[in-house]
């Protein structure tokens, strides 16, 4: 039970700093998207420090020999009953960051900015993780393939969760986050990843919605969304004496 007790206590560290750190951010006034677009170095802490401990668990004898204690909490208290709705909420927070705005939740940006972010960060996500599961080659501990570090199902549902905590708020962002770290214990009860696998992951994924942040600028730029949304209406009568016909055309432009 002590291994179990300590892995909640690990997977969910992450919550529990971030909402430190924004008791001491919420008290400064919001000035418009830059904030979140803005790079800030101390962003950076919380998800070197995960991506770090996970690799370090790599190699590490201290921290394989956590992982295996770990694994043997969560095979007594798995026993033959596996639970794989990992494989599906871990799009619940992204979802949820694209879509709360369009049901009545104030968001901070627009839903085509949005949607470039998800992208965005999703892409980077996808890089980070599968070229360090290339690199590393770790056998998972049901042996099933040779990528387990680090965990992209993970990976997937912590970039969700800071996506929502940096659009929507405090209170969003702690559910959210509670779901991710609802991903990364079932990645373990599953037997699908090691405990530096998910801690890596976690890392990973907030530093890509940083990223999909920090890149909206440039995006922006990129499609054009900074300028405003025109229509230039033309019209042009025309009339034809042979056959007889008159009309016009209307052309719109946006």
């Amino acid at each position: 039970m002590r291994p179990i007790v300590s892995t909640f206590f690990i997977l969910f560290l992450p919550c529990m700093l971030w909402a430190q750190e924004r008791a001491i951010t919420d008290s400064i006034p919001y000035e418009g998207n830059n904030s979140e677009t803005r790079f800030k170095a101390r962003q950076l802490i919380l998800p070197a420090s995960l991506i770090a401990v996970g690799s370090w668990g790599v190699c590490n004898g201290f921290l394989q020999s956590v992982n295996h204690s770990v694994q043997d909490g969560m095979t007594n208290l798995r026993g033959d009953h596996y639970f794989h709705a990992d494989d599906y909420i871990q799009y619940l927070p992204v979802v949820s960051y694209v879509g709360l705005g369009l049901v009545g939740v104030k968001a901070k940006h627009s839903f085509k900015e949005r949607l470039i972010v998800t992208a965005t960060s999703y892409l980077t996500m996808g890089i980070l993780v599968n070229g360090t599961k290339y690199l590393v080659d770790e056998k998972r501990p049901d042996s099933s393939a040779q990528n387990s570090f680090p965990s992209g199902h993970t990976a997937t549902a912590f970039m969700g969760a800071e996506l929502v905590r940096s659009e929507y708020g405090t209170g969003y962002g702690i559910g959210a986050y509670l779901v991710a770290g609802g991903v990364a214990f079932l990645r373990l009860y599953n037997n699908r990843h090691w405990l530096n696998d998910v801690l890596a992951g976690a890392g990973f994924g907030i530093l890509s919605a940083r990223i999909g942040y920090w890149l909206l600028p440039i995006n922006k730029r990129l499609f054009k969304l900074d300028k405003k949304d025109t229509a230039i209406v033309s019209a042009a009568p025309f009339y034809y004496p042979a056959e007889h016909v008159i009309g016009g055309a209307l052309a719109v432009r946006f």
